[in-house]
């Protein structure tokens, strides 16, 4: 595909890491408003080209930047309002709650060794202390003094490890007006407990949320698997999809009377993916806990299945040894074949994959997708009806340096091209990774999130685009 040209436009600087951004319209107002969530728990908003605070949650988060050695993936990671928020001012956030930080599933780092099964078939067990976090979804209202209040809390789910927990996690879909929440694996790598494949596990899924059914329960319990929550709490929620690593939430493109889906999955060593679906058939949680409980089997054809973690978009999960021959040579070595094999044929194929190594001089080597986006304006035409993505930072650059690029809609089950969008925008001798994408409510304009930094405590130094031709 082409290279297109575009600029990128200053909105907003000195800003902490703007992990959510997406618009809506105030009570009261006639044009949208554009809304920052950055990750340590701020939100703020842009009105008439005026800054000003929504919510500071600050104190509720836990204290980023331990676990990490600086970097961390917690954080205020979700923000969606309700499809009828200029009427009823509800919205809801994700976040990892300040005060639970435990000491993780495992002792260490994790890699699968595939001549030693112990490896292939880890328990995460004593689960209420070997944790690393827990997260929480919670429904709030603007009050009609303009103060934010929260009502209620929708689900307390603890993490095994400090990263894989979703980012822009939390969206709401037009077709069903279901919030929709993206979990994430639970972290480490490789996925070391297979929670993203286990049905009755939370982790590695994508869950809708009838937020329209009051359980009256207001604070429930922590909870990992679908079978420790509340019976009304359970009829609240479907799920889509299994198979999630870690992705960037689920984005919504309008084509006639129906919905395109697309889900970024960001990926292990080798390769990032993005997938589309318009049908799927959600599985009511009561379904699957009843499954569980009579050890009965579902329907596989009725899960939408990425393939993690047996799959890493279109390729088969490797581990890498060096070569005792050549210690400069890699051998890659699937790390889970049987688990591969049985995937095979129920998993869905990716739109597209692009490489963490790519010698093509067209494309670009990526490291971690962080947003895709359906671009309908038409300001900038050689983007009109695609969709947008973002890589944190190529992997051969230095300083750090994010990509955008677009692909479209097209072949089934045939992997689709891609091309680089080029910016022209200076950022100097610093870093710039790309850390999120947004856009307003009709998809006709797109908006980017940049860091200067990979610490998450290296304070202000985020800048928000909006993308123009």
């Amino acid at each position: 595909m082409n290279k297109v040209k575009a600029g990128l436009r200053p909105i907003i600087s000195n800003i902490n890491l703007p992990t959510v951004l997406r618009t809506t319209i105030l009570p009261g107002d006639l044009t949208e408003s554009l809304f920052i969530a950055t990750q340590v728990g701020e939100i703020f908003f842009i009105r008439n080209g005026v800054i000003r605070n929504f919510l500071d949650i600050r104190h509720k988060i836990i204290k980023l930047g331990v676990s990490g050695g600086g970097y961390d993936e917690r954080g205020l990671l979700g923000l969606a309002f309700h499809p009828e928020f200029y009427y009823n001012g509800l919205f809801y956030l994700h976040y990892s709650v300040a005060g639970t930080q435990g000491p993780g599933a495992l002792p260490g780092p994790f890699t699968p060794d595939p001549c030693d099964p112990g490896t292939l078939n880890l328990k995460w067990t004593n689960r209420e202390t070997n944790y690393d976090h827990i997260d929480t979804v919670e429904e709030w209202a603007l009050q009609p003094d303009g103060q934010p209040r929260k009502q209620r809390t929708l689900l307390n789910l603890r993490r095994p490890f400090f990263n894989h927990n979703g980012v822009n996690s939390l969206n709401f879909s037009p077709e069903t007006r279901n919030l929709v929440l993206t979990t994430g694996d639970g972290g480490s790598g490789y996925d070391p407990f297979n929670l993203s494949q286990d049905d009755n596990e939370i982790a590695g899924k994508i869950i809708e949320i009838d937020v329209l059914k009051d359980t009256f329960i207001y604070n429930p319990p922590v909870t990992t698997r679908f079978d420790e929550l509340p019976a009304p709490i359970q009829e609240t929620l479907t799920v889509i999809a299994k198979g999630v690593r870690n992705i960037p939430g689920v984005s919504f493109q309008r084509v006639h009377n129906y919905y395109i889906k697309y889900v970024g999955n960001v990926g292990q060593d080798l390769v990032e993916s993005i997938f589309s679906f318009i049908h799927y058939q959600p599985i009511p949680v009561t379904e699957l806990v009843q499954s569980s409980l009579n050890k009965s089997g579902l329907d596989r054809q009725k899960f939408i299945n990425f393939g993690w973690r047996a799959w890493e978009g279109v390729l088969p999960t490797p581990v890498f040894r060096k070569c005792p021959a050549n210690p400069d040579l890699e051998e890659k070595v699937i790390a889970y074949y049987n688990e591969a094999v049985n995937t095979s044929t129920r998993r869905l194929y990716p739109l597209i994959s692009y490489f963490h190594e790519d010698p093509r001089p067209d494309k670009f080597s990526g490291s971690a997708l962080t947003g895709v986006q359906p671009y309908m304006g038409d300001s900038i035409p050689a983007l009109s009806g695609s969709i947008v993505f973002t890589d944190f930072a190529r992997e051969d650059e230095l300083p750090g340096r994010g990509v955008l690029a677009y692909t479209r809609a097209g072949n089934v089950c045939k992997l689709n091209d891609f091309g680089v969008i080029e910016t022209d925008y200076n950022f100097g001798p610093q870093s710039a990774y790309y850390v999120s994408l947004g856009t307003n409510l009709d998809q006709s304009r797109l908006f980017l999130g940049v860091y200067g930094s990979m610490q998450v405590l290296d304070f202000n130094q985020g800048t928000v685009f909006e993308i123009v031709p």
